[in-house]
């Protein structure tokens, strides 16, 4: 039962998702794919993933310990202060800073999750503003 009722949450956000995909306004130098279109594949692809899960459930769902669900809430909570953090600290510190945290919880050793979360994000920056021209937040470095 627990896995239809998620399934259905599924359904909803990817409803409220694609809709607000769908009110996103197009400038008049947009390509031809448009910025709808990714959000929109998105949602679907949530969509059905849901409905896979009301239509395929689990027979005995083994739902996480209090220790994942606070882990997985601590790890929710860093990527929203991320989304805050941004433009503040950059693209480059910010990225750093959640990349590495991320890969400790999942995991690695903290030097090791340091030394990925400093890869991760100078890779994503140089791949993303050096080579492809995208602009990422600057931070006070410049960066």
């Amino acid at each position: 039962m627990s896995d239809r009722i998620f399934g259905g949450f599924g359904i909803v956000i990817a409803a409220i998702y694609i809709w607000q995909a769908l009110l996103t306004q197009e400038s008049f130098m947009s390509d031809p794919v448009g910025p709808k279109t990714f959000p929109i594949i998105i949602g679907v692809v949530l969509a059905l993933a849901s409905l896979f899960i009301i239509l395929m459930p689990d027979a005995e769902p083994e739902w996480p310990k209090a220790k994942s669900l606070a882990e997985i809430a601590i790890s929710a909570c860093l990527l929203f202060a991320y989304a805050y953090f941004l433009p503040i600290a950059g693209f480059v510190i910010a990225t750093m800073v959640a990349a590495g945290f991320l890969s400790w919880r999942l995991g690695a050793p903290a030097l090791k999750a340091a030394i990925a979360g400093i890869c991760i994000s100078v890779g994503i920056y140089v791949v993303f503003h050096l080579v492809l021209g995208l602009h990422l937040a600057t931070g006070p470095l410049g960066i």
